[in-house]
């Protein structure tokens, strides 16, 4: 008869996407996951996998919760709903105390390109967020929000260029200033 789990799967990801989002990947080692998790090596080994599998199941965990599609897919003028969406990564950059900044960005700089199951989940997160703001700017441009020669895809490669350099720079060196006036000549330079 198969043993029944002694613990929650669900809390235990919870926590090690926490560990892993404060320190990395590679800074975490299976010591520390064990002491956070308050669970046994091969639990996590027979619930999760390994390591790297418990990472991308944590980094798929950040990912389901950061929904970029609703906030830029509500009707009406499609600036207005633009503009909060970006003020929203500068809010999240200046509240962020622990200096976590974006797993997604974390993770794309610390692995670069030497994983590709990984490298996939970061672009395609990329991906989602690239076509949602050239939707967004498809509908202001029919809209007569933006110059009819305005090219919204274009634009949406310069948007997410721009919201994954306010996540480093959030990281780094939070500076309101610096990311509001990023965010202020994005914009002037989507409506031009």
């Amino acid at each position: 008869m198969a043993r029944s789990k002694e613990f929650d799967p669900e809390s235990a990801l919870e926590k090690a996407l926490e560990l892993f989002w404060e320190r990395g990947y590679e800074a975490t080692s299976m010591a520390d996951l064990v002491a956070h998790l308050g669970i046994a090596r091969a639990s996590i080994y027979g619930t999760f996998g390994g390591k790297r599998e418990l990472y991308l199941k944590a980094l798929e965990l950040y990912l389901a919760r950061h929904d970029v599609v609703a906030p830029l897919s509500q009707p009406g003028p499609a600036l207005p709903a633009l503009r909060a969406f970006l003020d929203s990564y500068v809010a999240e950059c200046l509240a962020d105390e622990a200096r976590r900044g974006c797993m997604v960005v974390n993770t794309a700089i610390e692995f670069a390109s030497r994983d590709p199951d990984v490298s996939r989940k970061v672009a395609a997160s990329w991906t989602e967020l690239e076509t949602v703001m050239a939707a967004t700017l498809v509908r202001a441009r029919a809209q007569g929000e933006i110059p009819a020669d305005k090219d919204p895809h274009a634009l949406a490669r310069f948007l997410l260029v721009l919201l994954q350099g306010l996540r480093v720079l959030g990281r780094a060196d939070p500076d309101p200033r610096r990311l509001r006036d990023a965010v202020n000549q994005a914009m002037t330079a989507v409506q031009i």
